[in-house]
């Protein structure tokens, strides 16, 4: 789907941005809030914002102050499960 945003000139310019610039930004922007939102999953915000690792998307997430949502409980159930591969 393609989405077409009426942003003024002199905003666009004030921001510094060229068009391929401020189309990314505003994909960018909707793609992080729907995240935080919980509306998109990580796997669904990596193929949305086209990286090809996990640890691109990471390094986007931290660079916005983004964090995933990790509780003591997640961390023990992780620790098990190490435990029991025998890690």
């Amino acid at each position: 789907m393609n989405v077409t945003l009426q942003i003024p000139d002199d905003i666009v310019l004030r921001l510094g941005c060229s068009l391929a610039d401020i189309s990314r930004r505003a994909l960018e922007a909707l793609a992080v809030e729907e995240y935080r939102a919980g509306r998109l999953t990580l796997a669904e915000l990596r193929r949305l914002l086209g990286f090809e690792t996990r640890a691109e998307l990471d390094g986007f997430l931290k660079a916005r102050a983004v964090y995933e949502d990790y509780a003591v409980d997640d961390l023990e159930r992780e620790r098990e499960a190490l435990r029991r591969l025998g890690i």
